[in-house]
């Protein structure tokens, strides 16, 4: 006798997706909730609503961030040329811009400030003074000035604000 079979049949498809990204330093999939750090090609495989694989696949490009650090001793004050801003105090000061990759460019400014010096020497002498400071003698009333540098490497200023006098001689006849 004849037998008849019947066979109703869905045929379901499997599915895929791709999605390129880029990112600076690390990227999490949402797909997957990883985190990747490394350039590369990765896939998550899901079912997908018809019961049938899903593959995900991110292709990602990792770009790094970039930094550098600067130290620095001046004088009294200095101009960074990172920023332009000038610097009256040591410390360490930050500024971040964008790199050739797109991604944060960190330079650091490790500052030391020494000061500049000064010293006010008032001096009044008969006839003539010798300053210790520079071995010069002077006759003549007026301030003076000899520039050297200090213990940390910066101007020190000596100024010598002189008075000469005169000496007078009296003489006395006694009759």
């Amino acid at each position: 006798c004849p037998h008849v079979e019947t066979l109703n049949l869905t045929i379901n498809n499997s599915t895929s997706s791709t999605t390129t990204a880029t990112a600076c330093d690390s990227y999490t999939w949402s797909s997957n909730g990883q985190t990747y750090s490394a350039t590369g090609s990765y896939t998550n495989t899901t079912t997908n609503a018809a019961g049938c694989p899903h593959v995900e696949t991110l292709n990602l490009t990792i770009n790094a961030s970039t930094s550098n650090t600067t130290q620095a001793t001046a004088c009294d004050s200095y101009t960074w040329s990172v920023n332009g801003m000038t610097y009256s105090q040591s410390g360490t000061y930050t500024n971040t811009s964008t790199n050739a990759a797109g991604c944060p460019h960190v330079e650091t400014l490790n500052l030391t400030i020494n000061a500049s010096t000064s010293n006010t020497t008032n001096a009044t002498a008969c006839g003539s003074y010798t300053w210790a400071v520079n071995g010069m003698t002077y006759t003549a009333s007026g301030t003076y000035t000899n520039n050297g540098t200090n213990a940390a490497g910066c101007p020190h200023v000596e100024t010598l604000n002189l008075t000469i006098t005169t000496s007078s001689t009296n003489t006395t006849t006694v009759s």
